[in-house]
């Protein structure tokens, strides 16, 4: 380590000259968060502990994580920190003394406030030529695609037929007196699904009618939980709530069937297939500027776009992943649905308006 040592006595312009001497060393020794470890192989990681912040909805297997620690020696923690909005919240409040090394969960709408707030270092991984074009949202190179899956309401199929009802065939059908405190949503505030669904209805309606929608769905009893997991496991009759639709991923029916306590030939669910009222998610992770591991962070960005972890995330996410021929589950094929017709707003207005949007969405359904 280079020290200066200065005695008494020295003068002002021989301690100008070596301070100035002091500055360019540093500056020429120094190195940029972007280019750092980057020649750097697995033993140079050993004993580091990276940490991944998360979504609550995050998952994938002990098995997978296990074989990132062993390649390169190190631990692997997660640090779940809420919905995806919370978690982003969360990490840009501590940019600047984060609290982990990666974020996961951006998404291609919020990834504009992230970008906005500085949050990541730029980082493109060689992994990438194994994935579409389509789901690389972020052309400034700091969030990576991970997964992606569509946001629409699923509804609870036993529900329906005790009340004689058939699946609304229009969003406006959920203003209908039969459908009164029987819907619930995520809060587009707090949640990743809830905003994918807010800009979902701003592409259906059109700017000058969809909060007409939302004030006339408020009174209709609309129910608002402020993430997915309270949405789905709590309001959501199939778990014993009162709302028999549920603002959810056309994979959930997936779901059901693969963790049903006994074998079922079809869901108990089913996914409302109205034009232009879901949502395409992508999510993506970034590297956090002023991590302490950068280099083991790229490490694991380059591992989430592996075969291994890309199948890995199907049967714990229950969304797709972007890598080009990862193996998909049967049920899959068999339970989930591709929306042919699904919103579509410029990511442009989005970047411009969706702050806006989400006040006067506040004001009419929740204040």
């Amino acid at each position: 380590m280079f020290r200066l040592r200065i005695g008494r006595g020295m003068p002002a312009w021989a301690l100008i000259a070596v301070l100035l001497v002091v500055a360019l060393t540093a500056a020429a020794c120094g190195t940029d968060d972007d280019d750092a470890d980057d020649d750097a192989g697995p033993e140079d990681f050993t004993g580091q502990t990276l940490t991944v912040i998360t979504h609550d909805s995050f998952f994938i297997s002990e098995e997978t994580i296990a074989a990132f620690e062993t390649e390169f020696g190190v631990s692997v923690e997660l640090l779940p920190t809420g919905d995806a909005v919370e978690a982003l919240n969360r990490a840009i409040l501590t940019k600047n003394n984060p609290e982990g090394d990666l974020l996961f969960g951006v998404d291609n709408v919020s990834f504009v406030r992230a970008l906005e707030e500085d949050l990541f270092i730029e980082y493109e991984s060689s992994a990438l030529e194994g994935v579409d074009e389509r789901w690389i949202f972020d052309e400034s190179g700091r969030i990576t695609p991970v997964d992606y899956g569509y946001v629409l309401f699923n509804y609870h199929k036993a529900a329906l037929d005790e009340a004689g009802l058939a699946p609304p065939a229009r969003l406006e059908d959920l203003t209908g007196a039969e459908w009164k405190g029987r819907v619930a949503v995520e809060d587009p505030n707090t949640s990743s699904p809830g905003q994918q669904l807010m800009l979902a209805t701003i592409d259906y309606f059109g700017e000058d009618g969809w909060l007409d929608w939302w004030r006339d769905m408020r009174e209709n009893d609309l129910i608002v939980a402020s993430g997915w997991e309270g949405a789905y496991y709590v309001e959501f009759s199939q778990y014993g709530g009162e709302a028999w639709l549920v603002n959810s991923y056309a994979t959930s029916p997936s779901a059901e069937v693969i963790f049903a306590e006994t074998e079922l030939d079809e869901s108990p669910t089913a996914n409302l297939l109205i034009d232009g009222a879901s949502y395409l998610q992508v999510e993506g992770v970034g590297i956090l500027r002023n991590a302490d591991n950068i280099g083991l962070a790229k490490e694991f960005v380059d591992f989430m776009l592996s075969r291994r972890f890309q199948e890995d995330i199907p049967l714990n996410m229950f969304v797709y992943p972007v890598l080009n021929g990862a193996a998909l589950p049967q049920a899959f094929d068999d339970f989930a649905d591709v929306p042919q017709t699904v919103a579509q707003i410029d990511p442009a207005r989005v970047a411009e308006k969706l702050e806006d949007w989400l006040d006067e969405w506040t004001d009419v359904v929740v204040r």
